[in-house]
């Protein structure tokens, strides 16, 4: 009688936990645009998701660790006249997040610690290139203020955040078709796309050159997806002819056949790859799924191992990753989702089950820190270099809140409001003020309401 041998991993008991009810952001109306984006980024300090606004686009942030039912009046970031349909935010300043809208910009934030008190209507920078919608934005993962943005115009462009500059450009020529997914490769030295023409691409951005292609990865005509992940594969998530979702995974040096291919099921969902380069863990999240799969990569075949997959009953309308050094380490958490629902923000906390609540060296090898590796000159330049890692043994502390320097000299002629010659402000800027002011005296009113309430509980007893 033949015995089977089951593959030994420190990750095959992997489970998801979701938060208790107080522990979620309640009552928030997450956008209804049909958009494959996860409408979700968060950091450890801020929770970030696209919402309903009406008169344009606009994104909640909220400090993490503000939980709980949240305010109809609470601000929003709201500087697009077009919905909002991409954030992310910037891996070297927590406080930083970028946006890319349907009226053909990309904006740049800075998020006060604690939180908005007030709407946050102006831009740090405003990015303008585009012709049509901008539907990706991804920050360069090793070099500062370095941002890459992908429209409807089939149009790649790499920006110079402190400059407002758009640094290189990747044209129709190279993408003729509607642009799916881009990815960073660890170092930044290259990026992964997805095409609507049915080609993975890896591509030299500063050439232009694209160094490896693949036609028709998934026979379906259904979107594809395609990260980057460990030793220069790259995994990509699409639909068979027969409308099966498929998991792959391509060896970038010999693209005829995948080193791996999985058919998972026939929902209709976009499946979303998130990438943990500290455990090789790849997460797949389905827009309409109920469920979050997750595999490991390995250097030997079969190389992409199914793990498991955690079920709940409400389906997902987007979600977001938290990085490494978001994590709570004393309890074993190698993951951790924000799992949108239509009027909720879930966290979903995925854990190795250990006896010991000393810190695991073998789940927490060094991971990616908050300083770049570079500046945009040097990366321009042509220097690469991986992520400045961070040991979170002893916890992971954040640093001091920096502030996004920006030349606005070279940004003038981007300014969306310029002061009048004679230093009178204009009547748009007026009236954002009075609307600033009467939101400050609505927040005062509820205040003295809660001082009046908590006086008479006092004298009662």
């Amino acid at each position: 009688m033949s015995r089977q041998v089951v593959r030994s991993s420190k990750f095959r008991h992997v489970f998801g936990q979701p938060a208790k009810a107080d522990q979620c952001y309640e009552d928030v109306r997450v956008s209804q645009t049909t958009w494959d984006s996860g409408f979700c980024a968060v950091n450890p300090k801020f929770m970030a998701l696209i919402c309903e606004a009406s008169g344009g686009g606009a994104f909640l942030v909220l400090p993490l660790g503000k939980t709980g039912r949240v305010d109809k009046n609470v601000p929003l970031v709201c500087g697009h006249t077009a919905p909002v349909l991409d954030i992310a935010w910037c891996p070297h300043n927590d406080n930083v997040i970028a946006s890319g809208s349907e009226d053909c910009t990309v904006m740049v934030w800075e998020i006060p610690d604690g939180g908005l008190v007030l709407p946050l209507r102006e831009p740090v920078i405003t990015l303008e290139g585009h012709t049509k919608r901008v539907g990706i934005v991804a920050w360069h993962p090793t070099a500062q203020n370095v941002l890459l943005s992908a429209g409807c115009d089939n149009v790649i462009l790499v920006w110079d955040v402190g400059t407002g500059a758009a640094v290189l450009t990747l044209g129709p020529d190279v993408h003729p078709d509607t642009i799916y997914s881009v990815d960073w490769s660890r170092d930044g030295a290259l990026i992964c796309t997805s095409c609507r023409d049915k080609r993975v691409r890896v591509i030299e951005p500063r050439k232009g050159t694209v160094v490896a292609e693949k036609d028709r990865p998934h026979e379906g005509t259904r979107p594809v997806h395609a990260v980057f992940v460990s030793e220069g594969k790259i995994l990509t998530t699409g639909f068979s002819r027969m409308s099966e979702r498929q998991v792959a995974l391509w060896d970038t040096k010999h693209l005829e056949e995948p080193l791996s291919l999985q058919e998972l099921d026939t929902s209709s969902g976009v499946l979303l790859p998130f990438f943990d380069p500290d455990t090789n863990i790849v997460y797949l999240c389905g827009k309409g799924d109920s469920s979050i799969r997750y595999f490991e990569i390995t250097s030997e075949a079969p190389f992409l191992h199914y793990l498991s997959m955690f079920s709940s009953k409400e389906s997902q309308r987007g979600m977001g990753y938290m990085p490494k050094r978001g994590l709570e380490v004393n309890k074993c958490e190698i993951a951790r989702f924000y799992k949108l629902h239509e009027r909720k923000c879930e966290p979903i906390a995925m854990t190795v089950p250990r006896r010991s609540d000393l810190f695991q060296e073998d789940l927490y090898p060094p991971t990616a820190g908050p300083d770049p590796a570079l500046t945009a000159e040097e990366w321009l330049g042509g220097r690469d270099a991986g992520p400045l890692l961070i040991s979170l043994k002893d916890g992971y502390v954040p640093p001091k809140s920096r502030e996004l320097r920006v030349n606005r000299g070279l940004d003038s002629a981007r300014r969306r409001a310029t002061p009048e010659p004679s230093g009178t402000p204009s009547s748009d800027t007026v009236s954002r003020l009075e609307e600033d002011v009467r939101n400050l005296n609505a927040i005062v009113q509820k205040l003295q309401e809660r001082l009046d309430r908590l006086e008479e509980t006092v004298q009662a007893k």
